[in-house]
């Protein structure tokens, strides 16, 4: 048969298929109902990169034959953000080894992250006795980018590590020592020789480059340029994942559009929000934060809505650990963002596991175990008539 008569039955073939899946798929869903997708202005090239980092995180599955191991966590990124959601108790991470500002002392025992599973021939590592840990479930992944351009000033402009203001809330930065690969962001405040982490459950990772390659080094086991010791022998290995695809990777997470909130105009979270700005809960989960400037145009000098000041606080005995990162304290975690909140139950199999461990099961529980600086603001919510709570959950939903 001509070819061209073949490849004209082809496109015909694939226009039924698509008229069909017209007549019988259902809608696609709308954009504030995903946390996926790329950032809206990038350009040509800018969206081909995020291509390539979409691939990378969600696609590539490892195994022994491309580095996995011998220890690991996961065979993939994506297999711990499903849908760049949050993870669930299946995914949480558990970290061990540092009681205080010093340092981790278990690092010579596979520290900081355990490694629960192994390829045939090797144990998964243990827990060392007597170190503390603290489990940590995967956080959602988008609108990132937004968070790594904020300012260290308008970082430092929101600290109060005195509780100059006496409203009880002292937030402070987790000052850390950078890696010899990162980049320091311009105007960067040198605090002898630490800079301010703004990444994870203790803000203890600088930027997505130090996320990113930590990520593959501890949680699957794969070394790279910018992480290179193996996790089983602690020896400089030769990379086993090229430069571009962890840059790809660090791109597509950079430029991962921030989540939408749904049904702004409903009058009860018109009123749930105003009930979550008097209780207190505004002063650490800032509804409103700023870029700076950024190689990538569409995300310099933007305002988005990440509800989180990306400052550590005291939380109080009820989610002390007993272990940390970084210069943080074992009681203090970062005020997680709470945008994209309303969609969690998406990639955790149809419920919330929420705080940095998973243990609250729904958002008025994550809200009643807060203590600590937020124990003002735990108080005033019990305070509230049931009407009230529904409403400021309602709020929250939507986000």
């Amino acid at each position: 048969m001509d070819k061209k008569l073949i490849v004209l039955y082809v496109i015909i073939g694939m226009s039924s298929l698509l008229i069909g899946c017209e007549k019988t798929s259902p809608s696609l869903p709308k954009d504030d109902e995903i946390l996926d997708g790329p950032l809206e202005g990038l350009t040509y090239a800018e969206n081909a990169q995020f291509l390539k980092g979409d691939v990378a995180f969600n696609d590539d599955v490892f195994t022994t034959a491309t580095g996995l191991g011998p220890m690991f966590v996961a065979t993939s990124c994506g297999s711990c953000h499903a849908g760049d959601g949050k993870g669930h108790p299946f995914t949480t991470l558990t970290r061990f080894g540092q009681i205080n500002e010093t340092g981790n002392q278990y690092l010579h025992q596979g520290g900081p992250q355990l490694q629960n599973r192994a390829v045939p021939g090797f144990q998964p590592e243990q827990i060392p006795a007597g170190a503390t840990f603290s489990s940590f479930t995967p956080p959602a992944n988008t609108g990132l980018g937004f968070l790594d351009a904020v300012t260290d000033a308008d970082i430092m402009a929101m600290a109060d590590p005195q509780d100059a203001n006496g409203d009880g809330i002292s937030g402070i930065p987790n000052w850390i020592k950078v890696p010899a690969y990162a980049t320091l962001r311009p105007n960067s405040i040198n605090n002898n020789g630490k800079y301010i982490a703004r990444f994870g459950k203790k803000a203890a990772a600088y930027d997505l480059m130090q996320q990113t390659a930590n990520a593959y080094n501890q949680d699957m086991g794969i070394t790279s340029f910018y992480e290179s010791k193996d996790t089983y022998s602690g020896q400089v290995v030769d990379p086993e994942i090229s430069n571009q695809t962890v840059l790809d990777v660090v791109f597509y997470l950079k430029t991962l559009k921030a989540p939408i909130q749904r049904n702004q105009n409903d009058p009860d979270i018109i009123s749930g929000k105003q009930l979550f700005i008097n209780i207190g809960c505004e002063t650490c989960h800032k509804q409103e934060l700023k870029t700076g400037t950024s190689p990538i145009a569409a995300l310099a000098n933007q305002i988005f809505h990440p509800y989180t000041d990306l400052l550590l606080h005291d939380m109080g005995p009820g989610l002390d650990d007993g272990y940390t990162e970084g210069s943080a304290k074992t009681a203090e975690w970062r005020t997680p963002p709470l945008w994209g909140l309303g969609l969690s139950k998406n990639s955790q199999g149809g419920q919330c596991f929420l705080l940095h461990d998973g243990r609250a099961r729904s958002i008025e529980q994550a809200i009643l175990l807060h203590g600590g600086e937020a124990q003002n603001s735990n108080d005033r919510f019990n305070q509230l008539t049931e009407s009230e709570k529904q409403k400021l959950i309602k709020f929250l939903e939507s986000l």
